[in-house]
């Protein structure tokens, strides 16, 4: 019987690559991303044994397939933790932000309602004060002065 011939590491990283592709990996848990590294991983090498100057075609291939995958990468679930994280984060900041200005607000209210009284009190007080000058004062007719003649120039070309 025949030995197989054993399999070469570049064939070993495209079968690795193209379970990866495929989703369905074997040494990877299942959903992983393809990367180089991965690729390396889930054909059982460290990821330095996969390197440009040794496998140069693979490694074009792998790095031309994430350029026009890399839009459809999901989100992972520490990313997606992240975002909901900030999303509450900033949430929370619009509330304390909302409370800020409604204690401004309402200090703002009280200060006018505090003047708006004072206010009131010294008009009262000073209507008091007139109705109390009003009655004892006398009234004195304006006298209207006589307008005072100012000379014309044809007044003083007459005098000649």
């Amino acid at each position: 019987m025949p030995t197989p011939k054993p399999k070469t590491a570049e064939a070993n990283f495209r079968q690795a690559f193209e379970r990866l592709k495929a989703g369905v990996p074997k040494a990877l848990p299942a959903g992983t991303l393809v990367s180089q590294n991965n690729v390396a991983k889930e054909a059982g090498c460290d990821p330095s044994a996969l390197r440009k100057a040794r496998f140069p075609g693979l490694v074009e291939e792998i790095q031309a397939h994430l350029a026009t995958h890399s839009q459809e990468r999901p989100t992972s679930e520490r990313q997606r933790l992240l975002k909901a994280r900030q999303v509450s984060r900033s949430k929370t900041e619009i509330i304390a932000s909302l409370k800020a200005q409604r204690d401004d607000s309402v200090s703002r209210l009280v200060e006018a309602d505090e003047l708006i009284g004072s206010l009131t009190l010294k008009v009262r007080d000073l209507e008091a004060r007139v109705e109390d000058i009003q009655p004892r004062a006398s009234i004195m007719p304006m006298v209207t002065a006589k307008p005072k003649a100012t000379p014309r120039a044809m007044d003083i070309k007459g005098q000649k």
